[in-house]
């Protein structure tokens, strides 16, 4: 198969990146994806006879990730979320208008193959709820005008400008923000190094490398309190301290850059803006573990995202910042990215090594863990983007200095995307601890004067608190003894209009769609309780479902390889725990809540 020069020198470069063919598999696929329009049979053939793979392999990988088409959709693939952020400003009713104004359905084509219709789950976009794709292009806010006026443009052969920012990420400061790792958001040309370094880029890992051991970057680390900010909470400085020093195999180090959470958005402007704070950090965790090859692991919907973390990666090796004898320290270190394509899984940290050694993302068993056995086979340290962007301030300004911007043992400050029922949602850094009731405040407060009925804290596998619960700090222990989780940091705000039933359904169908399928309990157990879920709020729930939907949550619940049984599991527990009376409100026969239902607004 002859292929483009674009593709041929893509498809070079990517085999250059990694040490095992393999791991070229995936954005092979989808580059030949974008230049195709699907991924033929030929193709299949070409690329697993430049990886010495057979076809099989890597059909078997294809079919696992969403993104990835077996046959050609339109020349404009619009893509619409229905997820939780989006469900709550009107993304369903922008789905059914999207359905009617195009006359397809979901993964249909128009007849003329100009169009192609998708309803997806979360994009990224959760604080420019509703939101959309075209053809990896962004469009926030939007309302059914809106998209009626950008399906004109492409209608008539124009591309309307899309919207390449997080929408609420860039805004006026509140007097309660305490800017660190987004300091340098709204300054002109933020992501150029030129810019980077009037603002104390690199100064951190100066001093890591000239002034500091690698045992002495891991304690300063460990002093901060510097937190994972991709979910778990665990220690950042420990888990760099689980790497084996006499190992004589490779690190690596892996930036988790495929943030898919529902109601999280705050990597992708961190990508966008300052993807030099993110490269610095990773040079200097490169250093205190002794690796010197870093990955960034990129979800595929974020593809103008990618480009523009490639050119930075770019400049950094023009400027000496990556590559060989950096700074004249004598360490060395290289760094590259790698696209995902469509999956949730893949956020947990085993599976994400699993599909950027490019295979399914299926978790791995643990022990033993990816500080000693990670990728490759090799030690391997994996943290999200917002730990490791935290690392450069840490490193420059002391461990002191960042551990008391927050409460014990919950150092700095915390990116929070704040969305759903209030009046200005957006991404806001708020000190570690900062109260919930007040950072509901900071988002203007609730929308249209409607009273809080409740708040999923840290994203959709995170318990929902009543408005009671509420009046809480907002960090990993506080969040804890609720009974909830800090998560990821995706504040979703519900007002007393929410149907809670309805709310639970969505969840569900989503962890439905993204369970791998290898744990019985995860696989069969999710897709059981959105069928109960979809009954009773179609209004044929019977009394006895009520105790059933709790049970087979319980019997996910720990029961699974990785965290994805247990993030569907948790919010149905205390759903039907916190807001029962309204399972039992259904039981009439229909939702009573439909009536109060918010039309989607301008």
């Amino acid at each position: 198969m002859t292929l483009s020069p674009q593709l041929e020198n893509k498809f070079s470069e990517l085999l250059k990146r990694y040490p095992v063919k393999r791991s070229a598999l995936v954005p092979m696929l989808l580059y030949s994806q974008d230049e195709y329009g699907h991924i033929s049979d030929e193709m299949i053939a070409e690329i697993a006879r430049r990886l010495d793979l057979n076809t099989l392999q890597v059909t078997e990988t294809l079919v696992y990730y969403s993104m990835l088409r077996r046959a050609p959709a339109g020349h404009c693939h619009v893509q619409v979320c229905t997820n939780i952020s989006c469900k709550v400003r009107g993304g369903e009713k922008l789905w059914e208008h999207a359905q009617k104004r195009l006359g397809i359905g979901h993964k249909q084509t128009t007849s003329d193959g100009v169009f192609s219709l998708e309803e997806v789950e979360c994009i990224g976009a959760c604080t420019g709820a509703p939101a959309a794709q075209v053809n990896y292009d962004f469009y926030e806010c939007l309302t059914p005008e809106k998209l009626d006026a950008i399906l004109d443009q492409f209608q008539a052969g124009k591309k309307p400008a899309p919207v390449p920012h997080v929408s609420g990420s860039i805004h006026e400061r509140h007097p309660a923000e305490v800017p660190v790792i987004s300091r340098r958001f709204g300054i002109k040309n933020s992501r150029k190094i030129e810019v980077y370094r009037k603002h104390e880029g690199y100064q951190g890992l100066e001093k890591a490398l000239k002034e500091m051991t690698p045992e002495g970057i891991i304690e300063e680390v460990k002093k901060s309190n510097l937190r994972g900010r991709g979910g778990a909470g665990f220690p950042a400085g420990v888990k760099w301290s689980f790497v084996p020093k006499d190992s004589p195999k490779p690190k690596y180090i892996i930036a988790n850059a495929d943030e898919s959470e529902p109601g999280t958005c705050k990597d992708r402007p961190l990508l966008e803006f300052d993807p030099h704070q993110l490269i610095e950090g990773m040079i200097i965790a490169g250093r205190s573990v002794n690796s010197h090859q870093g990955y960034i692991y990129v979800r595929g919907e974020y593809r103008y995202v990618l480009d523009i973390v490639d050119g930075a990666i770019r400049e950094a090796y023009e400027h000496g910042f990556l590559g060989k004898n950096i700074l004249g320290s004598g360490f060395n270190f290289d760094l590259c990215t790698h696209t995902g394509a469509g999956a949730y899984e893949c956020g947990e940290e085993s599976a994400l090594m699993e599909s950027l050694e490019g295979k399914r993302g299926y978790p791995r068993i643990r022990p033993p863990f990816p500080a000693v056995v990670g990728l490759y086979g090799c030690p391997t340290i994996i943290n999200n983007v917002e730990t490791l962007s935290a690392v450069p301030s840490v490193i420059l300004k002391g461990a002191e200095w960042y551990a008391g911007l927050g409460p014990a043992r919950n150092g700095g400050t915390r990116l929070f995307c704040v969305s759903g029922h209030v009046e200005r949602p957006g991404i806001y850094e708020l000190p570690m601890g900062f109260n919930l009731l007040k950072m509901i405040e900071v988002a203007g407060g609730m929308r249209g004067g409607k009273k809080l009925k409740a708040v999923v804290p840290g994203g959709s596998s995170t318990p929902a608190l009543k408005a009671e619960e509420c009046d809480i700090a907002m960090d990993f222990d506080s969040l804890a003894k609720a009974g909830s989780m800090l998560g990821s940091g995706g504040v979703v705000v519900l007002d007393e209009d929410t149907c809670m039933v309805d709310f639970a359904r969505r969840i569900m169908k989503f962890y439905a769609h993204e369970s791998c399928g290898w744990c019985i309990p995860c696989r069969e157990g999710t897709s059981w309780i959105k069928l109960i879920l979809d009954r009773f709020h179609a209004g044929s729930g019977r009394a006895e479902d009520i105790p059933i939907i709790d049970e087979a949550a319980k019997n996910i619940f720990g029961r699974t390889f990785c965290p994805l049984g247990d993030a569907a599991a948790m919010p149905m527990m205390a759903i039907v725990k916190k807001w029962r009376h309204e399972f039992e409100e259904h039981l009439s026969g229909r939702c009573p809540f439909k009536a109060a239902e918010v039309a989607v607004e301008e």
